[in-house]
């Protein structure tokens, strides 16, 4: 049969991105574990998957995505090696890069401070690589929804301070020869609110919670600098992009902050 994609297209016109987006695919993830290395997550994931197209060529073979995750989706190997799957994509459709993204949720065990009842909380989170001009590079991603209360409401009133969810999107990057665990990247920005959020609250839980947020007010400004020095102090770091945006309880707007490094 003919090949239409590898007929010649006259509009001089490079594509930097084609692919296929929201294939979904059960995702295997490695967990981070004191007792057991094996241990591993299967999530539900839609991956999102593109390479260079030249100015010469009609269309790139879009089935050629779905075949490469499927190959790697049979030796367990997605999730694990991301620059693998790009250099194959790249590869079997002659490209000069190639781009995936992976988002997931994430499910972590939280136990309540007081109660010490367990219970899941689910974490946005994504995998993401990009291999372009021979160099590869990798970007790990997470949304963390916190707690944050006003340090101005708190100052001005007789009682009581307006508090409200936070929702703290980080971005990282690090070489191939290091590695940082989800569960670390979520407590660090946990750490940083004024208080972190549990599915399970028993009322104990709740005078623990709301109490600690009161003792612990933040700006979205101070969240977000905690959480950058945090990232900064991190060597094995080579740039990260910080994002925090408060749903505001008091006003009919919301507060946001946002801040990028690189080395």
């Amino acid at each position: 049969m003919n090949d239409v994609q590898n007929q010649l297209d006259s509009r001089n016109i490079d594509i930097q991105k084609v692919g296929v987006k929201d294939v979904e695919l059960p995702l295997i993830i490695q967990r981070k574990s004191e007792e057991d290395e094996n241990i591993t997550q299967t999530v539900y994931a839609k991956a999102k998957m593109s390479v260079s197209l030249p100015k010469q060529f009609k269309g790139t073979h879009m089935s050629r995505f779905v075949e490469v995750l499927e190959e790697e989706r049979e030796k367990n190997l997605l999730g694990v090696d991301i620059k693998k799957l790009l250099l194959k994509v790249r590869k079997k459709l002659n490209a000069s890069s190639a781009y995936a993204k992976f988002d997931f949720k994430y499910f972590i065990e939280k136990e309540a401070p007081v109660s010490k009842r367990k219970s899941l909380m689910c974490y946005d989170s994504y995998f993401e690589g990009i291999y372009t001009n021979y160099d590869y590079k990798f970007y790990l991603g997470v949304k963390v929804p916190v707690t944050t209360l006003c340090p101005c409401s708190k100052e001005i009133s007789k009682y009581g301070a307006h508090n409200q969810r936070a929702l703290v999107k980080v971005k990282v990057s690090y070489s191939e020869k290091n590695h940082i665990w989800l569960e670390d990247l979520i407590q660090w920005i946990e750490e940083s609110a004024s208080s972190e959020l549990y599915s399970l609250l028993k009322r104990e839980d709740e005078k623990f919670v709301t109490e600690k947020a009161y003792e612990n007010p933040r700006f979205v400004e101070d969240l977000l600098r905690d959480v950058v020095l945090k990232l900064q102090n991190n060597e094995i770091i080579n740039e990260f992009e910080v994002e925090i945006e408060a749903l505001e309880s008091i006003h009919n707007h919301n507060a946001w902050a946002y801040q990028k490094f690189s080395r």
